[in-house]
């Protein structure tokens, strides 16, 4: 029996995704009407069709398509969980799955959406199932955790088969409880979101702690005041 989401595979077919350096995002060619892009990443492009718009077909750039394979066989060995998306399986360059409502917690640091402790709490529970089914849960950042009615749900689970800890969830989480009070429900200007994203990729070759590249973020953020 044909799967109801290969009818979205001729377009998808067509989009043609290119990985660039220095870990920016993607970019992309050929993508036709009947495909909506609705996230992009460093390795890959995620569409959703007109046709099955139920779906989120994620596209890996040429040189990133091994990741497919590894990205699919983590989904399975996570299972049916709230805090991942369901994956349906992979065809070629494209990995399918569910489509997810909401913001990413990037966009509501944009929008000024209140992101409640309940949303950190359900990364913390979605990372111990991931150590519990013999994974290494990294790679979780603001923009790969949607907010879904005030819950969390992660969108990328590509890493997860690494060693190590990159510690961007750990630092993501102390931001949070020390600093979030300081612009909840403020929206902040996305060049300097994208600023201190930037920053952040290179803040141990700049900074002897955490704490003093938090301090200099500080100061460029927005205060209570304004």
């Amino acid at each position: 029996m044909r799967n109801k989401w290969e009818s979205a595979l001729p377009s998808l077919s067509k989009v043609i995704v290119y990985s660039t350096p220095d870990n920016e995002p993607v970019r992309m060619h050929g993508v036709d009407d009947s495909l909506r892009c609705i996230g992009v990443g460093t390795d890959a492009a995620v569409f959703q069709s007109i046709y099955v718009p139920e779906y989120a077909f994620k596209v890996y750039a040429e040189e990133k398509a091994s990741k497919i394979k590894i990205e699919e066989a983590v989904y399975s060995a996570i299972g049916d969980s709230p805090f991942f998306p369901t994956c349906y399986g992979a065809e070629d360059r494209v990995l399918v799955l569910s489509f997810e409502e909401g913001p990413t917690l990037f966009d509501c640091l944009l929008q000024g959406i209140h992101i409640p402790k309940q949303a950190i709490q359900d990364v913390e529970e979605a990372r111990q199932h991931v150590r519990d089914m013999g994974m290494n849960p990294r790679d979780i950042h603001l923009k790969n955790i949607l907010l879904q009615n005030g819950r969390s749900k992660i969108i990328d689970v590509s890493e997860y088969v690494l060693p190590g800890n990159d510690f961007r969830w750990e630092h993501l989480k102390k931001a949070y409880e020390e600093h979030y009070h300081l612009l909840e429900g403020r929206a902040v200007p996305f060049w300097l979101l994208e600023t201190i994203r930037k920053w952040y990729h290179s803040w141990s070759r700049h900074f002897t702690t955490f704490d003093d590249f938090m301090k200099i973020a500080l100061k460029f953020l927005p205060s209570a005041k304004d």
